[in-house]
């Protein structure tokens, strides 16, 4: 198979696939990226995660040298960026990236291809896209979701070890997103490393090893998902009622051990407790008229709320800063260079 994933072990070694040392860019007075330090390994599956403006995008442009840092310094299998996409190491899928409209699929990814020492077969990386039935129809004509199967395709092609994706299921319908994420997978299962940054958390929650969450340009949390979603303590108990609610029913639930907060809305109600097996043994010998009770972990959702939000206040806790903060290499890594457009494989003109 041309390209295929013979020999890849051979070409990952346990040099760091991505060593971000504090990295910072601004924009003016804008500080979108402040301080950021990240060491990725090869075959790490990472979400990057944060609302808009957490400097997600940034991170991935200097990370790949599509920008200069104002500060810092970003290397790529212990290469300066320049030297690992030129040697057909890097693929990325990047918001900005346009495929010429003139084009079918197929010729888009064959002139991709043609710039690459090593790449997959044109074949084989429309399939491992899924979008060999889309090959022969012209870039202009592509659905939105297709289009991202055709930038997909483009970042493949050149058989890289290091795939960057922003918002790749961006247009995507629900079943789309579920065909791009099997294909990730196969992707991923050969050892390969992929970031990604999502606004979907169901995505990183289901589909990562890792999650980075930034905000205001600066890493908040770092850690496997059940990481990140145990720094939102405590679980939910909702449940449906039959007694008429007032205010000396609330003031009952809310001294029941263990609650934090209490939400009621019509005959259902919600407690958010610390500890959850202590309130429902008490909700349940005081109240034989409830039904329908669920009790539920955090989400992934919750976390990205509580670790956003409240940035400023989590950076200062010594025990969140132990569980999550990551182990940063400090050897510097060399300095970035600007990639020609021609050498990235995603089909971008930056």
């Amino acid at each position: 198979m041309p390209g295929g994933a013979s020999g890849h072990a051979e070409k990952v070694n346990q040099t760091p696939a991505i060593q971000l040392t504090d990295l910072r860019k601004s924009f003016g007075s804008l500080q979108a990226v402040n301080g950021v330090s990240l060491t990725i390994q090869p075959g790490e599956v990472v979400a990057l995660l944060g609302p808009n403006g957490a400097g997600k995008s940034t991170t991935i442009d200097l990370a790949l040298g599509l920008a200069h840092p104002t500060a810092g310094t970003a290397a790529l299998f212990g290469e300066q960026p320049r030297s690992a996409i030129e040697a057909g190491r890097v693929g990325a899928m990047l918001q900005g990236g346009a495929l010429l409209p003139t084009l079918t699929v197929a010729q888009s990814v064959a002139l991709v291809a043609s710039a690459h020492r090593h790449p997959l077969s044109v074949a084989e990386a429309l399939e491992r896209a899924r979008c060999t039935e889309i090959a022969r129809q012209k870039v202009s004509k592509l659905s939105g979701g297709q289009m991202q199967r055709a930038r997909f395709a483009v970042a493949v092609v050149s058989n890289p070890d290091l795939l960057f994706l922003d918002e790749p299921t961006a247009a995507m319908d629900v079943e789309a997103r579920r065909t791009f994420w099997q294909s990730m997978r196969e992707f991923t299962d050969e050892g390969r490393t992929v970031v990604f940054a999502t606004h979907y958390l169901d995505e990183a929650d289901a589909y990562a090893d890792r999650i980075v969450m930034l905000s205001k340009g600066r890493i908040v949390a770092d850690g496997t998902p059940n990481e990140v979603k145990a720094v939102v303590s405590g679980r939910r108990i909702r449940a449906s009622a039959e007694f008429a609610w007032s205010a000396a029913v609330e003031e009952s639930l809310l001294r029941l051990p263990g609650v934090r907060s209490l939400d009621h809305r019509g005959d259902q109600f919600t407690i958010v407790s610390d500890d959850s097996d202590a309130t429902l043994r008490s909700l349940l010998a005081t109240h034989d008229d409830i039904h329908d009770i669920e009790v539920t972990a955090h989400t992934m959702d919750d976390a990205f709320l509580a670790l956003t939000e409240g940035s400023a206040a989590l950076a200062t806790s010594d025990d969140q800063t132990a569980a999550l903060a990551a182990a940063a290499d400090d050897t510097p890594a060399p300095a970035t260079t600007a990639v020609p457009e021609t050498t990235l494989a995603n089909g971008a003109t930056r």
